[in-house]
């Protein structure tokens, strides 16, 4: 009995039918049962399958994607068509208009729906012959052509054919396949070469092909989203695109495993898929396609010394997918044109050839450039480094007033820590394997005349070429939260997408920057979910030593449950009392899961902004808004706001990824007109650091709700696995601000710190809201060296108050203070030259409020005039200046940081910066024995007395035959007053610790005198300390009352002993740990307020008098005129830092004043 095509949906269409539901469908038509209308009982229904649904264009249930997913349940031949929605009801009752073909399968398109509707999302089934059909003589049907012979040319080959059997149940009896021998053509006179093992070579010569043979295939994007239009391509030669659904259909294509096809889509990396060997006649291919790497370095060229005539080598390694296929180096910023690979080598080197060179790769996925190396050229005969040391004040012990100079400052001199050649060989290497650097040649030592003693130091007298000093870069500080301050408590720390670190109970955290990182790009993890996951590229010491962060986290926003099947807004920025910034619109169907299905399911949506209106999030941006431009330089971005996302599955907590998600801006938010039509949605690249462009966006209006029409800035993204995006705009007018450190208000040369962290927030340029007069678009750090820091910065020539900005510092974790600017400017202390100083209108924080913390000046970044000389010297330099900013003399324009050290002061025979591990000298007297392993040593002494008393330690050699007798230095430091006793105080002192000295062939147990100032009695040792010091001899003497002597313990002791000791690869990491558990009085905790009677090693009884600092009358008799100035204004800095001290300061520093009492002075 023949079978008819069905008018079905039940849809069964020879050819594809459009269908309007409401009335064009006929009742006799589409209400009757499969069973009337088939009465043949050899046929029945699938399944039912559901494989698009109507997000994007709409819902295509095509039989070709069907088969695709599900080739064994759908015969070659479907009869009829049946459609209904996932909720049960028939297409013909939806009232849609739809479209179907058996043959082609079930389509419903979003455009011919009514206004604001889309299509419903359908299954279908089809109506296939059964497989259990009754047969009782199995039939075979006709036999197929004899296939192509497969013999080349010369050879001889097999021809095959073959039939099916006809009946599904009964067997056919006979052979299915036949064969027979074949020759192979003529070998014509061609000049094509290729020879195919399967199927016969193409016209054109360059592929082989299988006219039997079909390639299915399914493309997937980053995060497992469908890759409509990518593009696949053979040979270089496109052969087809994907679907909306991302599949593919090649005829052709023959599966003999060496048929190599390209998949290139836009924003990803290019993947090539051998189409693997089968049999069959249809093979199925998927491809998983990867986010375009862009181009990023790995290592920069290494700076170097040479002499004329040696060779010296740069290198540049740069990563990306696809790699680089292009590189270029400059020299001076000249192209080299014979140079194209990634290693530069220049051979018998001449003197013109010094200077800076970078190299610059390029490829299809972007352009990058290197940071500069500097190649210096020295003559023949020329000093690789200049046997005369640098000028360098160290400052004296208040008792040691030197006539000679009229100060308290003594030059020691200095090497400075640049590259020279050493003894290098013509080598060709990338990195030289031992470095060499300018240092100590020769010392000798002075014996200098105090008051009542001589104090020996050691001047340099020759500087010379040798090895480097070993030094390593550590990062350390705490994650905390940005709104309060709790820690991220146990969090995870990524590198390079491999967890390096944790963070402790407190969110502290410790990193050693491993060898040759040139950009240090982390990622903090929160494992409770509480922080949203923080990116930031930290600023660290290249020559060495530590550098402190606290890393700000925003807090993730709760998450509110939305529905996958529906159209969602989200609005960002809802600061109280103003219009939200940011909408972000996702259509229904729109989220996947990673696997790239579509999800159906609630989702928990959690969207944090970072609303730049509000300057206190300024510190908790991620990055260092850097991106990529397409020449390869690095350039800056203005943020207009960031937003991290978070979409996870309701019931499962499963990530998910979603596409076509709209962006609104608000353009009444972008305060500078000309940004409108720059701006750009980008996202962030966790693992350099960088920002990436996702797209543009572009100006329309449009009607939020019964509102009035608002003006947007709208544009297209998809969430994928990168979960941070930013709304950005390129900016070109920059500069650098020039600014230094100093340990005191003094503002000496000799007195710079480095590792200073010193900030930069650039403020919007027109006034904002009133709560908040002005909102933030940059967030930038760098660290102090031996001539300060140059913060990158917006400026404006036009318009000198267009840009302003306000700096900051911080050392360790404490904030450094600024210089006041008020009552009035006085130009010499802050550094800058009027009129100049006017134009930058520098304000401190507390300008018009004493209240408010002294830690930060605003100015307003006016770009130097080209014909204005007063503002050719600092502090503000243009963009293209940055090496006259880098290298400006002490003397040129600068702004000023301090910090407000307390009554502490530090001296070494052999003079060593601690910010500068380079400084480190071989010498049996330096106080660190071993440069990278410094130990700290703290003893707790009790005061007993009604005034806070200074306290010294000497420290000597006591049991190395090479020191013994001889000064390692002296630490005098003020005790600190009980805050609940009046009567008592107390003092964390350092001593050197006892141990191996430089050549560790022996130890020296130091020789400490702990000396309290003026009328003191020793009252008590600690028993288990004095145990201890009797059980290891030798003894030291200890007759005289006044002062204690030991040989200081080789063990590290604890707070039992009233001993802290602390080892670390950074001198001032050490110190502060070991002081924190001094105050503290335990050997694991840390305080900031000094408990004075816990965990004591001495205590003293001082007299009622306080032992009082020379007088301003003193001062004239014993020395010049000169001195009152300085003394006065000694004594005056003082009373402020008291008051100070009494002040309440969130800064994490340690208070060591004396509210009432003045400095006092000691005696040997």
């Amino acid at each position: 009995m023949s079978m008819r095509p069905l008018l079905l949906l039940i849809l069964g269409f020879a050819t594809a039918t459009g269908v309007t539901a409401q009335g064009s469908w006929r009742r006799d038509n589409i209400e009757s049962s499969p069973a009337e209308h088939h009465t043949d009982d050899n046929h029945e229904w699938t399944t039912w399958f559901n494989v698009d649904h109507p997000g994007g264009r709409g819902d295509y249930e095509q039989l070709e994607a069907i088969r695709f997913y599900y080739r064994s349940r759908v015969c070659q031949t479907p009869r009829a068509i049946e459609a209904r929605t996932t909720d049960w009801v028939p297409a013909r009752e939806t009232g849609e208009t739809v479209h179907a073909d058996p043959t082609v399968g079930f389509w419903c398109l979003n455009e011919e729906q009514g206004p604001e509707r889309n299509c419903s999302n359908y299954t279908v089934r089809f109506l296939c012959p059964k497989d259990d059909s009754v047969n009782i003589q199995g039939t075979w049907g006709p036999w197929s052509n004899w296939s192509t012979c497969p013999a080349l040319c010369g050879e001889v080959g097999v021809q095959l054919r073959s039939r099916n059997c006809e009946s599904s149940s009964v067997p056919c009896s006979g052979s299915k396949r036949e064969a027979k021998s074949c020759d192979g053509p003529e070998c014509p006179e061609t000049d094509c070469t290729l020879q195919c093992g399967m199927g016969k070579v193409n016209a054109e010569c360059d592929a082989c092909m299988c006219e039997e043979h079909i390639l299915l295939g399914s493309v997937r994007g980053a995060g497992g989203l469908t890759a409509e239009g990518a593009t696949i391509l053979r040979n270089g030669k496109l052969l087809t695109l994907t679907d909306h659904n991302g599949h593919f259909r090649i005829p052709g294509i023959c599966s003999d495993g060496n048929t190599t096809i390209t998949v290139s889509l836009q924003g990803h990396a290019p993947f090539s898929a051998v189409v693997p060997y089968s049999a069959e006649r249809i093979s199925v291919l998927t491809v998983q396609l990867k986010r375009t790497e862009k181009l990023h370095v790995l290592s920069n060229p290494e700076s170097k010394a040479r002499r004329e005539g040696q060779t010296a080598a740069f290198c540049c390694k740069v990563a990306g997918t696809p790699q680089p296929e292009k590189y270029q180096w400059f020299h001076n910023d000249s192209l080299l044109e014979k140079h194209s690979e990634s290693t530069l080598v220049l051979r018998n080197l001449r003197l013109e050839q010094t200077g800076k060179y970078y190299c610059r790769a390029s490829g299809s996925s972007g352009a990058i450039k290197t940071k500069p190396a500097t190649l210096k050229v020295l003559g023949r005969d020329e000093h690789s480094c200049n046997p005369l040391p640098e000028s360098h004040l160290i400052r004296l012990p208040h008792d040691c007033y030197q006539n000679s100079t009229d100060s308290l400052y003594y030059n020691v001199g200095k090497c400075p820590s640049s590259t020279c050649s050493g003894q290098l060989d013509n080598g060709i290497r990338c990195k030289d394997k031992i470095a060499y650097c300018c240092g100590v040649k020769k010392m000798e030592e002075r014996q200098l005349t105090c008051q009542g003693y001589q104090l020996p130091t050691m001047v340099v007298t020759e500087c010379g070429c040798q090895k480097c000093v070993d030094t390593k870069a550590i990062v350390h500080g705490r994650a905390i939260a940005a709104d309060n301050g709790e820690p991220m408590r146990f969090g995870h720390v990524f590198m390079n997408g491999v967890r390096i670190s944790r963070t402790g109970y407190k969110g502290t955290f410790s990193i050693q920057v491993p060898p040759d990182t040139e950009r240090l790009v982390l990622t903090f993890v929160d494992n409770m979910q509480k922080f949203i996951n923080t990116t930031k590229v930290l600023a660290f010491n290249t020559k060495g030593g530590a550098v402190y962060h606290e890393i700000k986290l925003l807090r993730k926003k709760a998450p509110v449950t939305i529905s996958s099947t529906e159209i969602n807004t989200l609005e960002l920025g809802e600061a109280e009392g103003q219009e939200a910034m940011v909408q972000i619109q996702i259509p229904p169907y729109s989220f996947y899961t990673e696997r790239g299905e579509v999800f159906t399911g609630k989702v928990n949506a959690s969207v944090t902004f970072l609303d730049p209106r509000d300057v206190s999030t300024a510190a908790a941006a991620q990055s260092d808004l850097n991106f990529v431009g397409d020449e390869g330089d690095t350039l800056p971005l203005r943020t207009y706001g960031m937003f991290s996302v978070d979409f996870r599955g309701e019931e499962n907590n499963e990530p998910l990824n979603a596409g076509e998600v709209k962006v609104f801006l608000d353009s009444a938010q972008v305060k500078m007109s000309e940004h409108l039509n720059t701006m750009k949605l980008w996202s962030l690249n966790p693992e350099t650091g960088l920002w990436e462009e996702e797209g543009s966006l572009q100006v329309e209006k449009k009607r939020r709700g019964k509102r009035e029409e608002r003006t947007f800035l709208i544009g297209n993204m998809e969430i994928r696995e990168r979960r941070l995006f930013n709304l950005d705009v390129p900016e070109n007018r920059r500069c650098y601000v020039k600014v230094r450190a100093f340990r005191s208000e003094r503002f000496m040369p000799s007195e710079q710190v480095e590792g200073v962290v010193v900030s930069l927030i650039n403020m919007e340029p027109t006034a904002g809201f009133s709560t908040n007069p002005r909102a933030w678009g940059r967030f930038d750090s760098v660290i102090t060296g031996p001539n300060g820091a140059c913060l990158p910065a917006f400026c404006d020539e036009q318009k000198p108050d267009a840009y302003s900005a306000y700096v900051m510092a911080n050392l360790g974790g404490e904030e450094l203070e600024a210089v006041s600017s008020s009552p009035k400017l006085n130009p010499n202390l802050i550094g800058v030259p009027k009129p100049y100083l006017d134009k930058l209108n520098y304000r401190r924080t507390d300008h018009e409020d004493p209240r408010v913390k002294k830690t930060a000046f605003s100015i307003n970044v006016a770009k130097p005039g080209p014909n204005t000389a007063e503002e050719s010297n600092g502090p503000v330099y243009a963009f293209e200046n940055l090496k006259e900013c880098e290298e400006a003399s002490f003397s040129a324009g600068h702004f000023r940081f301090s910090r407000v050290e307390g009554d502490r002061y530090d001296y070494n025979t052999v003079p060593f910066n601690e910010d500068d591990p380079m400084s480190w000298t071989e010498d049996y007297l330096s106080w660190w024995p071993k440069p990278m392993e410094y130990r700290a040593c703290y003893i707790k002494v009790k005061i007993n007395s009604p005034h806070e008393i200074n306290v010294r330690s000497r420290n000597m050699g006591g049991t190395h035959p090479k020191t013994v007798g001889q000064l390692y230095g002296l630490r005098d430091t003020r005790s600190i007053r009980d805050m609940d006793q009046a009567t008592v105080s107390a003092v964390c002192l350092e001593f050197k610790c006892s141990g191996m000295l430089y050549d560790q062939e022996r130890v020296d147990r130091t020789l400490i005198k702990v000396i309290p100032q003026g009328s003191c009695k020793r009252d008590n040792v600690n028993t288990i300390l004095q145990e201890y010091l009797v059980n290891h001899l030798p003894l030291a003497v200890n007759n005289d009352t006044n002062e204690f002597t030991m040989l200081a313990p080789l063990d590290p002791l604890g707070h039992n002993y009233g001993i802290y000791t602390v080892t670390d690869q950074d001198p001032r990491t050490a110190k502060e740990i070991a002081l924190g558990r001094c105050f503290d009085g335990t050997s694991d905790g840390t305080s900031r307020v000094m408990k004075s009677s816990e965990g004591v090693a001495l205590t003293f009884t001082c007299g009622d008098r306080e032992v009082s600092s020379p007088s301003v009358f003193a001062a004239l008799q014993n020395s010049r005129g000169q001195t009152v100035t300085s003394v006065v204004r000694g004594e005056g800095r003082q009373n402020r830092r008291r008051q100070r001290a009494n002040a309440p300061r969130s800064s994490s520093r340690r208070s060591t004043r004396n509210p009432t009492g003045r400095r006092a002075k000691f005696t040997s």
